[in-house]
């Protein structure tokens, strides 16, 4: 029996037409709910009432005709807030749609979103939006009372909100959550004070996330404006014509919307300026991509497309098996990369990168690409980041990798990238504020943490303890 965990149930606490599986009464999921239970929580029903919808677009017709962001799992798991930063990555539908379609539920602001298919248990707050369409994919609490919103959304993510809602997941073969278990979570409820004080932080952390972001478009604007690009409106026209030598002969490539006039002005743009072509600056390494065979939920982190963006990495959802990794660990040691690898996607969301500040221990599936900077006393690699992540080589990707339906974008056309190489003192003018924007980014990220960890104090020992960490750590951190 060495190594196996043990739980001992009273028969008569099961409710035989529910979940009387092994997995549901493990032992720190038992600890959660009888410490819950002393604090005398209530169930998360109390607070609100929980909405879903039963629609899924059978077509994404409606996408390119919409307007109101369609809230699904992905736009929640790694944001704890909904903002119209996001916006860009929503699907959208009609309004009028929404408004006539009964299969069609919608949340206003403060309202929370809770993932419920594909990647349940993850809540999220409406912070900006005045009304957002729910796919079948999330449920929502709305008309939120007795508590304060931005506690509930804290407590949600924290171990002892967390934990219930990954216990009540339905062991379907996708996991998906229900609306009747979802009201079955315990909320320890602290006083006023405390609620407040966790809302603090909160905004605190928004307060830093914004800030973070417009020292980091204050770099972008630097780039443009070196450029003579910042006003640059790229023309519209849908006709540009070629002839043989000009199209065909020169690039390979036969389908009209390659030689649209908009991207061969960026170029044109760039080329007046100081330039390199990628591969001449850069040394371009691929990963791998071992298969989902051995995925699992626990090992080697392995980072896919999704998993990052421009302003950071996220927690990745798949890891690779403990035997994998070490039939390749030869293999796994060279690919992980190093501190300034700036990662690089080909598939997907093609051509978003992302610089490492420190040495990796994960490696990236096939999709991205590991780029290093041959010589960083002509570009700096804080510098090329940002100018990688421009609207300048943003539709040089958007024009390679055009014409399908998966957008992938092939070594071949990434070499050949055009990038300005400007003046080195503005490229550390450059690099030093994406610097700055990125450690304000850690900061406020690190007060999420602190929020979590002081509703965990509060339940496992007192408010006031909780309290005296918040003070402390936000003085050390912020100030």
């Amino acid at each position: 029996m060495e190594g196996l965990e043990i739980s001992e149930v009273n028969f008569l606490k099961i409710d035989l037409g529910d979940r009387f599986d092994s997995e549901f009464f493990e032992k720190e999921d038992l600890r959660v709910e009888h410490v819950l239970r002393l604090k005398n929580s209530v169930e998360l029903r109390q607070f609100g009432n929980f909405i879903a919808s039963a629609f899924y677009p059978a077509a994404t017709h409606l996408y390119e005709i919409g307007d109101t962001p369609f809230i699904r799992c992905v736009d929640c798991v790694k944001f704890p807030l909904i903002t119209k930063e996001q916006d860009k990555t929503f699907e959208k539908i009609p309004l009028e749609f929404v408004q006539n379609q009964s299969g069609v539920n919608t949340l206003n602001r403060n309202d929370i979103v809770i993932t419920k298919v594909g990647t349940p248990s993850y809540p999220s707050i409406v912070y900006e939006h005045e009304m957002v369409a729910l796919s079948r994919t999330v449920m929502g609490l709305k008309n939120i009372r007795d508590i304060n919103k931005f506690y509930l959304l804290i407590f949600l993510r924290s171990k002892y909100g967390f934990s219930q809602l990954q216990r009540h997941r339905e062991l379907t073969i996708q996991y998906q959550l229900t609306l009747e278990r979802t009201k079955r979570t315990l909320v320890f409820v602290p006083t006023d004070i405390f609620q407040s004080k966790i809302e603090g932080i909160v905004h605190k952390y928004i307060e830093g996330i914004n800030n973070a972001k417009s020292l980091y478009a204050k770099a972008e604007n630097v780039l443009l404006e070196t450029l003579n690009l910042k006003d640059f409106q790229p023309s519209k026209e849908p006709v540009n014509v070629k002839n043989f030598s000009e199209s065909f002969g020169s690039s390979g490539r036969l389908d009209a919307e390659y030689y649209q006039l908009k991207y061969e002005q960026v170029v044109n743009r760039i080329k007046s300026t100081d330039y390199d072509q990628l591969v001449n600056i850069v040394k371009i390494k691929k990963s791998i991509e071992p298969g989902s065979s051995v995925y699992a939920d626990e090992g080697l982190p392995f980072v896919r497309v999704s998993d990052y963006n421009k302003f950071g990495l996220s927690t990745p959802d798949k890891y690779l098996t403990d035997d994998f990794c070490k039939e390749n660990a030869e293999q796994i040691k060279k690919l992980k990369p190093k501190k300034e690898t700036i990662l690089f996607s080909k598939d997907g969301s093609v051509g978003t990168a992302y610089m490492l500040r420190e040495d990796a221990n994960f490696i990236t599936s096939g999709a991205i690409l590991h780029l290093t900077v041959k010589d960083k006393n002509k570009i700096i690699p804080e510098y090329l980041t940002l100018a990688l992540n421009s609207k300048l080589v943003q539709m040089q990707a958007e024009r390679d990798a055009g014409g399908s339906i998966i957008l992938h974008w092939r070594v071949s056309e990434i070499e050949k990238v055009i990038v300005p190489i400007i003046d080195f003192d503005k490229q550390r003018e450059i690099a030093d504020l994406v610097e700055e924007s990125f450690q304000l980014k850690k900061q406020s990220e690190h007060l999420l943490e602190v929020a979590k960890t002081a509703v965990e104090m509060a339940i496992e020992k007192d408010e006031q303890t909780a309290i005296e960490y918040i003070e402390n750590e936000i003085e050390i951190k912020i100030n």
